[in-house]
């Protein structure tokens, strides 16, 4: 046994004080005398998630560089998030991200699977419609579980079929993956939601009615909305422009009507989910909502425990109540990661 550490505060989301002594990577609420304490007081959350982040690649085009992919997720870590989500990336994630005791848990979901002209040319993995079904397969087997499917492209262009993507819904499944559905186009999102894609990325111009079918089917909504806030302005087309206005609206009817709504950055720098936790605030979701989609919410979504007995010893510590102050969440007291303390 290797020296543990005692944590104390107020965690959420169930505003209980509670206390855990960290023995490894694991959370224990066994006392162990004697031990270390790193945090005493304050809000304690489960690690910050960031649902859709691309470590690894600067800009479009760029190659998959092991380096940067360090940088990054080193950016995550210090700002809180512990967990990441990369739907996906140039190329396949090293096997020495999961052997790295100071850097984020990542789930990933190999190469960006395209159909012809309906991605940046040369990037990700280009694939006819006929041969989709089969390198979703490979992508999902060869990363942590997921494949992403660029579902449509630009503007008045068609979708990928929703016969394809359920074909590739289907054998997905079957070998335990799941899918990330890339959908900008009112086609796309529909061909995405009735294929029961398990999330989709962006959803810019879904249709409002889709709502409680998604919800019913566990389909998550990644908005990545500050990306888009950012990106947009008077000289942007009006597609995007009423794209961003109708993600405005749909978001919060989506979370009324029980969608897991996630949050994701889709941009750079690494490390300011919270500027996606204030998105989501703008767009109507409660702070706790918000907060929640980057934190239990999508660590309960993507099968990690939060802050229990026998749980991943990743948490942040923070002064004030992230759900009362979300701006709270840009400076943790304490970061704690596999059981170390990182901050």
């Amino acid at each position: 046994m290797g020296t543990v550490v005692r944590v104390r505060g107020i965690v959420l989301p169930e505003r209980e004080e509670r206390t855990f002594w960290i023995d490894g990577d694991r959370l224990r609420t066994s006392p162990v005398p004697g031990a270390e304490t790193v945090v005493d007081g304050g809000w304690l959350l489960p690690g910050l998630v960031d649902a859709h982040t691309h470590p690894g690649s600067a800009k479009p085009g760029d190659p998959f560089d092991h380096d940067l992919l360090r940088a990054d997720l080193g950016l995550h870590r210090d700002a809180g998030v512990l967990l990441v989500r990369t739907p996906g990336t140039a190329g396949r994630m090293p096997r020495w991200v999961d052997e790295e005791p100071d850097l984020p848990r990542v789930r990933s979901a190999g190469r960006w699977l395209a159909t012809p002209g309906r991605f940046f040319a040369g990037w990700g993995r280009n694939v006819d419609e006929a041969d989709l079904v089969a390198a979703a397969v490979e992508e999902a087997s060869a990363s942590s579980g997921w494949c992403k499917v660029i579902g449509d492209w630009a503007a008045g262009e068609p979708a990928v079929p929703v016969g394809v993507l359920s074909a590739v819904v289907e054998a997905v499944h079957a070998v335990g993956g799941r899918v990330a559905v890339h959908c900008q186009t009112a086609d796309g999102c529909r061909n995405a939601v009735e294929a029961g894609v398990d999330s989709l990325e962006h959803g810019m111009n879904l249709d409002v009615g889709l709502v409680e079918r998604m919800a019913a089917q566990g389909t998550a909504l990644v908005p990545t909305l500050g990306a888009f806030l950012d990106f947009v302005g008077p000289t942007s087309s009006d597609f995007l422009r009423q794209g961003v206005e109708g993600m405005l609206a749909t978001i919060p009817v989506a979370r009324e009507a029980g969608v897991e709504v996630l949050a994701g950055t889709d941009s750079r720098p690494c490390g300011t989910v919270v500027g996606e936790v204030q998105a989501l605030i703008r767009a109507g979701l409660t702070a706790e909502a918000a907060v929640g989609a980057a934190s239990w919410r999508a660590r309960a979504w993507l099968g990690v425990p939060g802050l229990v007995d026998g749980g991943p010893a990743d948490l942040v510590a923070y002064d004030r109540d992230p759900t009362a102050e979300p701006g709270v969440l840009a400076f943790p007291r304490r970061v704690v990661l596999r059981g170390k303390v990182v901050r």
